[in-house]
């Protein structure tokens, strides 16, 4: 039998943009009109704007997560090297490659509950946006080509962050987390302090 680590639980906070989702929605729906697949009965320059300002909002959503995924990362690293067994082999890179591409099943079924249909593209890229940019940059200090194509971009970024470092791969098998949205952490704390 494999003895499991316990890792901090992967907190993620919740994205207000003010007019954040409804930029979202606009810049998918402009997206579509400009690839020929709705037509809005707009001029192009009104829903290329569009859509890059939806895209704008996609790129802050993926540098805030990025935000509690970089936060996660250093206090795995902190838990596991705070141990008198901790191998200083397993950096930051190891855990963003347990995150991605082989998170604990639990955190798979919530994340799927959450309607994230490709976690590794999000976290993977949420990495790779923070690993840029430490706060939002404004929409006017973005190129279109890099608000086109961020995703891209955060691929190579992300890529380009796990190669910073040599690292241990970690056995999946060996560490489980958690990932709750804060609200949710929030009130299982204070049911446990209830309950003292």
């Amino acid at each position: 039998m494999v003895e499991k680590s316990h890792l901090p639980p992967l907190i993620l906070h919740p994205f207000s943009g003010g007019h954040g989702v409804d930029d979202l929605l606009q810049g998918s729906r402009a997206s579509l009109a400009l690839q020929g697949l709705i037509d809005l009965g707009e001029e192009e320059s009104v829903l290329q704007l569009r859509m890059l300002t939806g895209r704008y909002q996609e790129v802050k959503m993926l540098l805030f997560l990025g935000k509690d995924l970089r936060r996660w990362l250093e206090q795995c690293v902190e838990f596991i090297q705070g141990g008198a067994a901790g191998d200083h082999r397993v950096t930051e890179q190891s855990f963003a490659a347990l995150v991605v591409e082989d998170p604990p099943d639990s955190v798979k079924r919530k994340l799927e509950g959450w309607g994230v249909t490709d976690r590794r593209a999000v976290f993977s890229r949420a990495i790779g946006i923070h690993s840029l940019f430490q706060e939002p940059p404004t929409l006017e200090a973005l190129s279109p080509v890099f608000l086109r194509n961020y995703h891209r971009f955060a691929d190579h970024a992300y890529i380009c962050y796990q190669h910073l470092t040599s690292f241990l791969p970690l056995d999946a098998a060996r560490f489980q987390f958690e990932i709750y949205a804060s609200e949710e952490y929030s009130r299982l704390l204070s049911d446990q302090w209830e309950k003292n």
